[in-house]
């Protein structure tokens, strides 16, 4: 993926932007057969605000083909372990499952928005955007790849998200748009913006998360140690190694007490640390330049009838230059 200079690449959260659409767009948006659509018109809506303001030459929307990998789940039991279904919520979803083979980790998601992401998937496709995910993966994975890699080649990246945990990829290349208040009042996140909220910078940012913990994920972190804790060890000792060889080493300065929390815990701390890093994937060379004549503009019709989205469908391939403004 190449990107023009003062055109960044826009690498997109797809599940934390159609969740937040979900939550935040009104139910009483329905196709003709009644089902709820508020998703889909939202998701369509954040994604012409956010090229009408960064205008990106390259745009990935990220895609969770796995929301709790095995092998992440293997080295930390809890993640995520929360938002599982039991077989009794979802029965006959999770005996299907079975019945292939596969794991009945079911995460807890509203029916209403279960039933759209397919059709955001459709809709994305037709639009002619590039959705990308991986095996055994999260998107957060996809994410984290698709940064580094285009930073390394000297381009400039947009990363858009609600996840905090990606705040870890932000550096000289790399920004993130936070939008845990919404896309309208998102936040363009820096190692200046990180600095000053959590005293920490993006390089740092993974190793103060597995050190404080994360409810949302299902990660305990070191008792005793919080946000304020946490920052001051990564900046006296650089990162979690420094942190754990300091907290070995008795002529070290740290506290016996601190001490003693800190080796009791470096077994999950180690585990938990590649739980929360992104991982490094061997994705297929993308083509996620946006220009004109990438849109199915027929399929798009008939999706944005279907599915009563024509006013944001419209908007959106405005945005991308396929049809007039």
């Amino acid at each position: 993926m190449l990107n023009m200079p003062g055109s960044p690449t826009l690498i997109v959260d797809t599940a934390s932007l159609y969740f937040r659409a979900y939550y935040g767009v009104s139910a009483s948006l329905v196709d003709d057969s009644g089902r709820p659509v508020n998703a889909v018109y939202g998701l369509l809506e954040m994604l012409t605000r956010l090229i009408g303001a960064y205008s990106p030459a390259v745009l990935v929307c990220a895609w969770d083909d796995d929301w709790r990998p095995a092998w992440r789940v293997e080295l930390v039991p809890s993640y995520k372990l929360h938002r599982v279904a039991t077989p009794e919520v979802f029965a006959g979803q999770a005996a299907e499952v079975v019945a292939e083979g596969g794991s009945c980790d079911l995460e807890v998601v509203e029916d209403d928005l279960a039933a759209q992401v397919p059709w955001i998937f459709d809709c994305l496709t037709a639009v002619g955007l590039c959705v990308v995910g991986a095996p055994d993966h999260e998107a957060d994975d996809v994410i984290g790849t698709l940064a580094r890699t285009t930073a390394a080649a000297g381009g400039e990246v947009v990363v858009v998200t609600g996840d905090r945990d990606l705040f870890q990829l932000v550096g000289d290349h790399v920004k993130v748009a936070y939008v845990a208040r919404g896309v309208a009042r998102h936040e363009l996140v820096d190692d200046d913006w990180l600095r000053l909220k959590y005293g920490v910078v993006g390089r740092q940012y993974a190793d103060f998360a597995t050190l404080r913990g994360d409810a949302s994920d299902g990660l305990p972190g070191v008792p005793g140690v919080g946000e304020k804790t946490a920052a001051t060890l990564l900046n006296a000792y650089g990162d979690l190694d420094g942190v754990l060889a300091a907290a070995a080493d008795p002529a070290s300065g740290l506290p016996l007490r601190q001490r003693l929390r800190l080796t009791a815990a470096d077994d999950y701390l180690l585990r938990a640390r590649l739980v929360v890093a992104t991982a490094q994937l061997d994705l297929p060379v993308l083509d996620a330049e946006l220009r004109p004549g990438r849109a199915d503009l027929a399929r798009c019709d008939e999706l944005a009838q279907r599915h009563n989205v024509t006013g944001p469908m419209t908007r959106l391939l405005s945005v991308l230059g396929e049809i007039p403004h």
